[in-house]
């Protein structure tokens, strides 16, 4: 029996608002049938990202309920540790949270945290040493 992973699912309150978000973060997104409660993209590597409303979870599940604090991150791995500042600074100087600057972390990573409009983490990474160019 195989099994792999084909796609992540996100919650959103607003699709249009999340989308933007994931956009700016460098994501090649198309746009979705205005009003639709679901969306989703086949990613170059294969993965599927669906963005689901609150209002078809519920439909699905009617005992669903916003979760509190976080147990699933997305992270992107960035070209390089410039990149990783350079992502940072666009998603905030587009007015989207952040939770942690980026710093050089001891594990051997540029790392930073980011803030979707649904106030999912999004971790920012690349390993150090690489070229910056």
């Amino acid at each position: 029996m195989g099994i792999k992973l084909d796609m992540i699912g996100l919650v959103t309150k607003d699709i249009e608002q999340s989308l933007k978000f994931y956009r700016t973060l460098g994501l090649e997104i198309g746009n979705p049938t205005p009003g639709e409660d679901y969306f989703e993209v086949t990613l170059a590597n294969g993965l599927r990202i669906s963005w689901n409303t609150v209002d078809l979870v519920k439909k699905l599940d009617p005992h669903w309920e916003q979760p509190v604090g976080q147990r699933i991150g997305l992270a992107f791995l960035c070209d390089n540790p410039a990149a990783v500042d350079q992502v940072f600074m666009k998603l905030r100087e587009a007015g989207y949270g952040t939770a942690k600057e980026p710093f050089d972390a001891f594990w051997g990573q540029r790392y930073s945290i980011v803030l979707d409009p649904d106030g999912n983490a999004v971790d920012l990474f690349a390993p150090l040493g690489t070229d910056a160019s």
